[in-house]
């Protein structure tokens, strides 16, 4: 476990490499979503098998989450692609980075593109999207209604008791972080790019979504706005199938880094662009 100080943020770092002692074949930052995620939910899933390809895996806990700091206020989508440039300065990473962000760390990887382009070297977007107006309009209900709904004591024993004390517990934390700052009225009042300013974002990107969830039909818009976007859209899977099905983001992300200029080792030695992410597809 590492903490890295961004100007004042105590950031929480986690980073697993190659065991084979040669260099890595890349460098991966993977970017968790909103309230009840953290780093966990990549290194428990896709970061072991990155890893043993060859790839330096590096994840943290966003402002607000995990073991990172929780300052009251400073939460505005351009705040924490900040806290991402300034995390791959301190740590000194100088080649392009591999992005694969879930859900609103998939918005923190377009931000991160549009800022320091030559840095990126392709973004994997699970269940994400570009901030926009429409973005802002939807986390600005999502959040309204999880500030309601997370401080009521009769919804969170109904999710202790459907979901499990683990649910329960992420719950009453999502709770907590927005009572205690000013994330839900940050985030909708972020910095929102112009479209001209998406349009400019030209590493290839992969977005992945579930054929149930509400995101779904992103996939068209984004295939449309992004000059080398391609889309996968996994039948029967809702917005956490990062989670519900970690084999098929394992093997859509293996597939996604060997087709743009990684040279995968170990059991993935090999490993070429399947055709299920070379255009959209479903799989």
């Amino acid at each position: 476990m590492t903490f890295v100080d961004l100007d004042g943020l105590r950031c929480h770092v986690q980073r697993l490499g190659p065991q084979d002692g040669r260099p890595p074949a890349a460098t991966a930052v993977l970017l968790h979503g909103l309230l009840t995620d953290s780093l966990a939910s990549f290194y428990f899933t896709l970061a072991p098998a990155l890893a043993a390809a060859g790839v330096e895996v590096l994840m943290y806990d966003q402002r607000g989450h995990g073991r990172t700091a929780r300052p009251p206020a400073g939460y505005r989508l351009e705040q924490f692609v900040g806290d991402l440039e300034r995390l791959l300065d301190r740590l000194a990473v100088t080649d392009r980075v591999h992005l694969v962000g879930n859900s609103f760390g998939g918005t923190v990887a377009f931000g991160l593109a549009s800022r320091r382009p030559s840095q990126v070297a392709c973004i994997l977007a699970i269940e994400s999207e570009p901030a926009s107006p429409g973005w802002a309009g939807k986390l600005d209900g999502i959040l309204r209604r999880s500030e309601q709904h997370l401080r009521d004591e009769d919804t969170l024993a109904w999710v202790a008791t459907q979901r499990g004390a683990h649910t329960a517990r992420l719950a009453r934390s999502a709770g907590a972080l927005l009572a205690g700052t000013s994330l839900a009225r940050d985030i909708p009042a972020s910095r929102l790019p112009a479209e001209a300013e998406l349009r400019a974002i030209h590493c290839p990107v992969l977005a992945v979504y579930g054929s149930e969830s509400d995101l779904a039909d992103q996939a068209a818009w984004l295939d449309a706005l992004l000059p080398d976007c391609r889309s996968v859209v996994v039948p029967g899977q809702e917005h956490s199938i990062l989670i519900e099905a970690p084999d098929v983001v394992r093997e859509l992300t293996l597939s996604w880094f060997a087709g743009h200029g990684v040279a995968l080792r170990g059991p993935q030695a090999g490993r070429r662009l399947q055709p299920a992410v070379a255009k959209r597809s479903l799989v």
